[in-house]
């Protein structure tokens, strides 16, 4: 069986696309780095063919990746696809299998050019939903392909697919749906409902403000808001934003653990490795890029959380 085990956003949804667009029978999987582990032990057998784009390795997961890595790839293929930072105790190019890492891309432009030979060119415009989506729009690559189009037509496209994604949230068979569709190399906005979640989405933005408004608090460099009425990491983009902190981090609650992204623009701030140090520290899940992450913190420790990461800023 084939598999393609992707992230949920505007760049994995697109490497998954471009994926499937070549390996048209592949069963589709969201998951997530915490996710990741399991969910290839519980869904992959000895044989089956996987891909994975857009998925960090976990740094309390990585040798067990590791282990499951080497195991899955002597007995069927297994590529990954991925750009986000590497775990402290794990070189991404040691994992077992074909390895495709590169930080100072987007997964769908890696995952385009893995897959490019197979594909017509028009396809390229997949890689460019992806990189506008992850913020990952100035590389060469990207900035050739944009060329071969009319600017306005992708950015267009691109919010769509982003924006209609933020309201789908954990609806995986509509996901499913839209990688099916955009596999097809059809527009995002020719989906009816993608286009509308689309637009609400679009409108909620102002809610999401005028709540963080009222609700933000202050931890020294860290703006913080809990169980925001929308996305969390556009939430922590607007409370560093209306409160000029270096950080926002904004989370929601779900049963005894706050679930959280967190942005910075201070380019002296490495907020993977900050997390990734305080996960050690305390137990937890955390990691992402360096100006973008997110974290899973037992409701009990996130007061310590703040601590420690205000802490580690402060000396950044």
């Amino acid at each position: 069986m084939n598999w393609i085990f992707a992230h949920g956003d505007g760049d994995g949804v697109s490497s998954a696309a471009i994926a499937l667009a070549v390996l048209k029978d592949a069963r589709v999987f969201f998951s997530h780095p915490v996710g990741l582990l399991n969910d290839l032990k519980d869904n992959v057998k000895p044989g089956d063919n996987v891909i994975i784009v857009d998925i960090a390795i976990n740094e309390r997961h990585a040798l067990e990746i590791y282990k499951l890595f080497k195991v899955l790839s002597k007995k069927g293929s297994l590529v990954y696809i991925d750009h986000h930072p590497e775990p402290i105790e794990l070189k991404i190019e040691e994992l077992p299998g074909t390895i495709i890492h590169n930080e100072k891309a987007c997964a769908s432009e890696l995952t385009y050019k893995f897959f490019m030979d197979k594909l017509d060119w028009e396809y390229n415009r997949l890689a460019i939903y992806g990189a506008i989506s992850d913020y990952m729009a100035d590389t060469k690559f990207i900035k050739e392909a944009i060329s071969m189009w009319d600017i306005r037509h992708l950015y267009f496209e691109a919010g769509v697919l982003s924006q209609g994604l933020e309201g789908s949230r954990k609806l995986y068979e509509f996901k499913r749906h839209v990688v099916e569709h955009l596999s097809k190399n059809r527009l995002p906005s020719a989906l009816s409902e993608l286009l509308v979640r689309a637009l609400i989405a679009s409108i909620n933005e102002d809610e999401l403000i005028s709540h963080i408004r009222k609700n933000v608090k202050i931890h020294g460099d860290i703006a913080y808001i809990i169980n925001p009425p929308g996305s969390v990491a556009r939430a922590a983009t607007y409370a560093r934003s209306i409160t000029k902190k270096a950080v926002g981090i904004a989370g929601h609650i779900k049963g005894d653990i706050v679930i959280m992204s967190i942005r910075t623009s201070a380019a002296r701030i490495d907020l993977n490795k900050v997390l990734r140090i305080i996960s050690k520290k305390l137990d937890i899940d955390g990691g992402g890029h360096k100006q973008a992450a997110g974290a899973r913190v037992p409701v009990k420790k996130f007061d310590e959380f703040l601590r420690l990461f205000n802490n580690a800023i402060k000396g950044s």
